[in-house]
């Protein structure tokens, strides 16, 4: 499994990206957002999947990452601006 992080523009995003993606069977949680990613809405979805669901995210999605194990190190999956 790998674990993926989603930051969005919006609260409301983030639940609504965490109920589409617990309703697949993902284990997902909300969570602040770590302040190395982003500072916009401050919640984050941090969930485990063997792909990244990018097709679960919310339109107002800011940026998916996967964690790479390295002291905070991310690999950018999805950028929107």
């Amino acid at each position: 499994m790998t674990e993926y992080i989603a930051t969005f523009h919006t609260h409301l995003s983030a639940m609504r990206s965490h109920r589409v993606l617990t309703g697949n069977g993902v284990a997902a949680r909300l969570s602040p957002v770590p302040r190395y990613l982003s500072a916009s809405c401050g919640t984050c979805v941090i969930y485990s999947a063997t792909k990244p669901h990018l097709d679960c995210m919310d339109q107002d999605v800011e940026r998916v990452v996967e964690r790479t194990g390295q002291d905070n190190g991310f690999c950018e999956l999805l950028v929107r601006v």
